[in-house]
């Protein structure tokens, strides 16, 4: 039997790149963080993850990623949803707008959230007397997050939408299948997969958040400071050991709960036959 021809041959040359690239940007770099933050000893280790301080902000950089991501994946449903299924006027700068914080800059996000959402804002000044504050709270922090993920809930939801047929809801519907029914046992088993994806993309760039974060924050101890904040902190004392464990610590965590949110995703798409692009 002859051997299969190939596009591109040298799959060995390909391999030995692919692992050489992927050492030199992300397992050497990773490598140097774990060695560095060994050391603090095991004292050290233990005070940080013992502090009081840290523990909350590694607690309020968590919870406000993990809360964000949720939102962004219900209104990045919506927004796609629009984008793909109806033509209004304006569709074409909205679907544009989708990408402004991919390339806006992060402290400029900041800077212009907060303005907006400080007690004296063009906002903030209409919910100062209804009793909400926003800017420098935790809910600044969230909707923060909520902006600067919404691009990846959308951009990964929409292709899939793009090439769902419409004739599946139809024969849906002759079939005798109520709208949400539709819904339900139609469209949402095949967007499942692209949903999963988007939100860890989504809560994996709350997570390390910093620069439009730091502005709304306001970096209250053990109310808004963020866990990025605390290794900022350490690497202006010169704490490069406590830096790199505080990184290490967010690293293992994010590891954990993105390797969660994979088994999730490989469970939706196993069940609906289809991968997430």
């Amino acid at each position: 039997m002859s051997q299969r021809s190939r596009v591109l041959p040298g799959f060995g040359l390909s391999l030995g790149f692919t692992l050489a690239y992927l050492s030199l940007i992300v397992l050497i770099p990773l490598s140097a963080v774990f060695l560095k933050s060994l050391d603090i000893g095991w004292e050290g280790l233990w005070e940080i993850l013992s502090s009081e301080r840290i523990l909350k902000s590694l607690q309020l950089s968590f919870s406000a990623a993990l809360i964000a991501a949720l939102v962004n994946v219900v209104f990045g449903l919506l927004l796609a949803w629009c984008l793909v299924r109806y033509r209004f006027p304006g569709k074409r700068l909205i679907d544009a707008l989708v990408d402004l914080p991919f390339a806006l800059p992060t402290a400029v996000a900041g800077i212009a959230l907060t303005s907006l959402y400080a007690p004296t804002g063009w906002i903030g000044q209409y919910l100062e007397p209804l009793g909400i504050q926003v800017a420098y709270t935790p809910i600044g922090i969230t909707l923060a997050l909520i902006f600067i993920g919404i691009p990846f809930v959308v951009r990964t939801v929409q292709p899939v939408l793009s090439d769902l047929e419409t004739e599946l809801e139809e024969a849906a519907s002759a079939l005798g299948a109520n709208r949400l029914q539709i819904v339900t046992k139609v469209i949402f088993p095949i967007l499942l997969p692209a949903l999963i994806t988007g939100f860890a993309l989504a809560f994996a760039r709350g997570v390390g958040e910093y620069g439009s974060v730091i502005f709304i924050a306001g970096n209250q101890p053990f109310e808004t400071e963020i866990a990025p904040l605390m290794i900022i902190s350490r690497l202006e004392e010169y704490d490069y050991a406590g830096a790199t464990t505080i990184a290490v610590v967010m690293l293992l965590i994010s590891f954990v709960m993105l390797f969660l949110i994979n088994l999730l995703q490989a469970w939706a798409s196993r069940r609906t036959g289809r991968t997430a692009r």
